[in-house]
C-alpha cells in the first residue's frame, strides 16, 4: 500500500499513559514492580512521556510514581494532577519532569462532576498553571471533556493555559464521541488561537480512537495520548501500536518508537495486566499476520505485499500460514517446509485433503495435528517414530495429599520414568514430563490456557500450551479431552515434540 508523502518528516511525540489511565481498566491492579517493569520497557520502546500516575490519589501510588522518576529513564516522566494545589504538591513531591493539569470544561461536568461555574473553572486552571510554572515544572493542560465543551469558552481556557505558560495543551475525547471530521475540525479551531503544541487524548467508545487521533495529527497536533494494547477506562484508550504503526506506514512521519519492539512490549503488559489482546487486533494480535484462505497463502509466499500491507518484521511479528479448511497447497508447503518436512506432490495433495476434511468438521488444524498428519500420509511419523511420547501415567491428589504424578515415556524409543509433586496434578504431571525430557533438550513452559469448556462434569476442555526452547523459540499446541490432566500431558507432549523437530535438522525426507 503506498503511504501518503511527507516532505518534511513531521515528528509526532508519543505520550503514553499505560501507567495511568490504562490501570483504570476494570479489572487491572499492577504492582510497583509491574509498573516499574513497564516503565523501563516503554522507556526502551522510545515514548517520549510515560504518565506514570496520579499522586494525589494514594500514598502508594505517590510513592510509585516518585520510584519511576528515580529511574533516570530517557523518556520523560509525567504525572497526572487536578487543578488543586494539594493535587499538585502530591505532584511536586515526585520529582517529575512534567505535570500533566486537567480541569471540566464541558457544561454537564462543570455542574456535575465539579459543582464550578466556568468562571471559578477558568481561575482554577490559571492559577494551577501558575503554580506549576513557578515550580520550575513544565505543564500540560488539559481541559476535560472537551468535545463535548461549548467552543468559545473551550478557545477562551485554552488562551489562558498558554498566557498562564502551559507548555502544551491537551484536547481530550472524555467519552469517545468524535469521529475523524469533527476532531480535525476541533484541533483546527483550538490551533487557531494558541501558539503552543497541541495534544490529543481519545477515547474508543465508538472504536475511533486512533483514527480521531490521526485526524487531530493531520490537523495539526503533534503528540498522541496512547497505551499499550488500547487500555484505558471503558473501551480504552488510542492503541500505541495501531497509531504509530499508522503514523510510520501510512502517514510517513516519524516518532521516536523503535517499532520492532512493539510486539514484546504488548505481549509484557498483556501479561502483566491480565487482560488478552483478541486474535484479530491490528498488529500485535495472534492473526494479525496470519493467512489461511489458499489465495492469501500462495500471494504470501510468492510476494509479501501481496495481502500484507506491511512487512511483520516491522513490528516485531513473523509471518504464520495456517492449516485450515481454506488452505491452500502452496500455504501447507511452505509451513511444512519451515519445519523441514519435504512430502512429494502425491503426498501433499493427500495432506491438504485431509487437513480440509478437519476444517470442514469445524476442527482447529494445530501445528501439531498438521505433523501427525503430515506423519500418517508420509508413512512414517517423522524421524520412525515420535521422539517423545507417553506410556502411561498415574496421578494422586486429594485433601491433605501433596498432588504426586509418576509418567513412564518413550525418549527417543527408550522408556524413561520420573515422578513429581506439584500445586496441583496438572503442575505435577507436567513438571514430570519436563523433568525427563529435559535430558534431550532445556524446554520451559511459557503459557498454559485452559479455555472452551462446554458445561457439565464430563465437559471437554481445551488445553493451549506454548513452550520455549533455549534459542527463545516458542511452539504452541493444544489437546481436548474430558480429562483436564490427559488434555495437558497431551498438549504438553505435542509442544515438545514439534519444539524437538524443528531444532533436529536431520528430519527424514
Amino acid at each position: 500500500m503506498k503511504g501518503m508523502t511527507n516532505k518534511n518528516q513531521k515528528t509526532i511525540q508519543i505520550f503514553d499513559t499505560t501507567l495511568r489511565d490504562g490501570e483504570q481498566t476494570p479489572g487491572v491492579s499492577l504492582t510497583t514492580d509491574d509498573k516499574i517493569e513497564i516503565a523501563n520497557q516503554l522507556s526502551k520502546l522510545g515514548v517520549d512521556i510515560i504518565e506514570a500516575g496520579f499522586p494525589s490519589s494514594s500514598e502508594g501510588e505517590r510513592k510509585v510514581v516518585k520510584d519511576i522518576a528515580k529511574l533516570g529513564l530517557t523518556s520523560k516522566i509525567c504525572a497526572l494532577s487536578r487543578a488543586t494545589k494539594k493535587d499538585i504538591d502530591a505532584a511536586l513531591d515526585c520529582n517529575v519532569d512534567l505535570i500533566h493539569v486537567f480541569i471540566p470544561t464541558s457544561e454537564v461536568q462543570m455542574k456535575y462532576a465539579v459543582n464550578l461555574t466556568p468562571e471559578q473553572v477558568m481561575k482554577s486552571a490559571v492559577e494551577s498553571i501558575e503554580y506549576v510554572k513557578d515550580h520550575g515544572v513544565k505543564c500540560e493542560f488539559s481541559p476535560m471533556d472537551a468535545t463535548r465543551s461549548e467552543i468559545g469558552f473551550l478557545k477562551k481556557i485554552c488562551m489562558a493555559a498558554q498566557n498562564s505558560g502551559a507548555n502544551s495543551i491537551n484536547i481530550p475525547d472524555t467519552v469517545g464521541i468524535m469521529i475523524p471530521k469533527t476532531t480535525a475540525k476541533l484541533i483546527e479551531d483550538i490551533k487557531s488561537v494558541v501558539t503552543v503544541p497541541i495534544s490529543i487524548h481519545c477515547h474508543d467508545d465508538f472504536g475511533m480512537a486512533v483514527a480521531n487521533s490521526l485526524a487531530a495529527v493531520e490537523a495539526g497536533a503533534s503528540q498522541i495520548h496512547v497505551s499499550v494494547n488500547g487500555l484505558g477506562e471503558r473501551a480504552g484508550n488510542a492503541s500505541l501500536e495501531e497509531a504509530v504503526t499508522a503514523l510510520h506506514v501510512i502517514y510517513k512521519y516519524k516518532t521516536n518508537i523503535n517499532t520492532r519492539l512493539l510486539y514484546s512490549t504488548s505481549r509484557m503488559v498483556s501479561s502483566l495486566t491480565g487482560i488478552s489482546v483478541q486474535v484479530n487486533k491490528a498488529i500485535v494480535g495472534e492473526n494479525a499476520f496470519s493467512h489461511e484462505s489458499g489465495i492469501h497463502t500462495r500471494g504470501v509466499t510468492e510476494k509479501p505485499l501481496t495481502f500484507e500491507p506491511i512487512s511483520p518484521e516491522l513490528v516485531g511479528r513473523t509471518r504464520k500460514l495456517v492449516a485450515g479448511k481454506l488452505a491452500g497447497t502452496r500455504g501447507i508447503k511452505a509451513e511444512l517446509e519451515e519445519i523441514g518436512i519435504h512430502p512429494n506432490e502425491t503426498q501433499l495433495s493427500e495432506i491438504v485433503k485431509r487437513v480440509k476434511e478437519l476444517g470442514d468438521k469445524g476442527k482447529t488444524v494445530t501445528d501439531a495435528d498438521l505433523i501427525a498428519l503430515t506423519s500418517a500420509v508420509m508413512g512414517e511419523v517423522i524421524g520412525e517414530e515420535k521422539i517423545v511420547d507417553l506410556c502411561d501415567m498415574a496421578v494422586v491428589t486429594g485433601i491433605k495429599v501433596i498432588p504426586t504424578a509418576s509418567v513412564r515415556l518413550t525418549l527417543d524409543g527408550k522408556e524413561h520414568i520420573a515422578a513429581e509433586t506439584g500445586v496441583g496434578p496438572v503442575d505435577a504431571v507436567l513438571k514430570a514430563i519436563q523433568k525427563l525430557t529435559s535430558n534431550l533438550e532445556k524446554i520451559r513452559l511459557s503459557e498454559y490456557r485452559l479455555e472452551a469448556i462446554t458445561g457439565g462434569s464430563n465437559a471437554v476442555a481445551e488445553v493451549i500450551i506454548k513452550v520455549e526452547d533455549e534459542k527463545g523459540n516458542i511452539f504452541s499446541a493444544r489437546a481436548a479431552r474430558e480429562d483436564i490432566v490427559m488434555a495437558s500431558v497431551e498438549a504438553m507432549i505435542n509442544g515438545i515434540n514439534k519444539c524437538l523437530l524443528k531444532n533436529r535438522k536431520g528430519i527424514k525426507k
